[in-house]
């Protein structure tokens, strides 16, 4: 089994534990120097890609918790 595992907060950030090696769109390394971090998936965090709060600030709703709402709100076919 990997030393590496991603768990996915609810309505937050994706939390990374183990050794990983980050690397941008541009094949760019990005120097990770903790054993743990969390990566922004509400895309408003100023300091990309680290998470750094703003999903509780704006709001943000996971995808997860979206396809629940949009179950919920089809009409019965029935």
């Amino acid at each position: 089994m990997s030393d590496v595992s991603i768990t996915i907060r609810r309505n937050g950030p994706f939390i990374v534990q183990g050794p990983i090696q980050l690397v941008d769109s541009n094949g760019q390394t990005i120097p990770v120097d903790k054993p743990v971090i969390a990566l922004c998936r509400c895309g408003g965090s100023a300091n990309k890609p680290f998470c750094d709060g703003t999903h509780s600030k704006i709001g943000f709703q996971g995808a997860e918790a979206a396809v629940l709402a949009a179950e919920a709100a089809k009409p019965s076919s029935e």
